[in-house]
């Protein structure tokens, strides 16, 4: 004969068992929805640099791709097991050279929509404040390369300088030129100003002009055409060398099989183009890693030649020590 303990255990479990079956016994914690990668570290040399997201932004891929057509772009955009609109990453990179910290590029702010703007908390997270941020250069002055520059009209980061070419400070923060620009484009003009001039009038905006070396081991490099002073920057320490490539590309899934696909956002896409080809070239024969603003977070890695176009290699994912 069964004992009364043995009798109510059967019971719980047939309770149990009939719960589950009919599907009543459900978590108690709704579902999150979000996934959040806010940094990602890794060493270069005696250089530490951390890539922090901004966050994500759908955009329509398939009408502001250009040279190309739209049937293409969804193609290409299929057999990634993508569609239009396409989530594109927002990256800046953080890079300490042992007696510097210096940030590349400045996400969004509140300039492009509520998804984007997470720079300075991500920062944070990584274990820095903006007060240690000594310079920060610019690859150009979209807004959603500059939006974080400034918070409630003061610089957020109050003790860095900030380093763009004088191609952009002349185009973009030009009052002339915002007036004479298409309705559609004012809002970049805007952006750009108001980020820039907690900066400028407190003389902490310093624009260079050329290929120059800015700290030691951080050089500019122009590469025109997706604005007219769009820049890239080469870290190296050591051997190792990594380049970031701000708006050299937006679409991985296109791009990369077919440089020749230009952007609606380009200043002059002939010259954007061939920029893109050279870098992607060079980049794939000596095999230093690359770091994009629009590639998915981390948005670090390498190319390689695959027939007519490259091979985008993410970096390979390490937990650290």
């Amino acid at each position: 004969m069964m004992k009364p303990r043995g009798i109510l255990t059967c019971l719980l479990v047939a309770v149990a068992a009939i719960a589950f079956a009919d599907g009543s016994a459900r978590a108690n914690a709704p579902l999150s929805k979000l996934t959040t990668p806010g940094w990602y570290r890794m060493s270069l040399g005696d250089f530490e640099v951390t890539a922090l997201s901004d966050g994500t932004v759908a955009l329509p891929v398939d009408t502001l791709l250009t040279n190309t057509t739209k049937a293409k772009v969804e193609a290409a955009l299929k057999r990634d097991y993508l569609k239009s609109p396409t989530e594109g990453s927002v990256n800046c990179y953080l890079i300490n050279t042992g007696t510097k910290l210096v940030l590349i590029d400045a996400g969004a702010g509140n300039l492009f929509g509520p998804t984007l703007g997470k720079l300075l908390t991500n920062l944070k997270a990584s274990g820095y404040q903006p007060e240690q941020v000594d310079e920060i250069y610019i690859t150009h002055m979209h807004p959603d390369h500059v939006g974080s520059l400034a918070k409630d009209g003061k610089a957020a980061f109050p003790n860095a300088v900030v380093c763009a070419h004088k191609l952009e400070a002349d185009q973009w923060l030009s009052q002339a030129n915002h007036d004479k620009a298409p309705d559609a484009m004012k809002g970049f003009f805007v952006g750009a100003m108001a980020s820039l001039n907690p900066y400028t009038t407190a003389g902490k905006f310093k624009p260079f002009e050329g290929e120059t070396d800015l700290v030691p081991g951080i050089r500019a490099v122009p590469a025109l055409g997706h604005t007219n002073g769009h820049t890239i920057y080469v870290v190296t320490s050591k051997d190792q060398k990594l380049v970031v490539w701000g708006d050299l590309i937006h679409v991985a899934a296109v791009q990369f099989a077919e440089p020749s696909v230009t952007i609606q956002f380009d200043t002059d896409s002939k010259k954007a183009m061939a920029e893109r080809k050279k870098q992607f070239a060079d980049a794939a024969k000596q095999g230093y890693f690359a770091a994009i603003a629009h590639v998915n977070f981390p948005g670090i890695g390498q190319l390689r030649t695959d027939g007519a176009g490259y091979r985008w290699l993410p970096l390979n994912y390490s937990a650290g020590k």
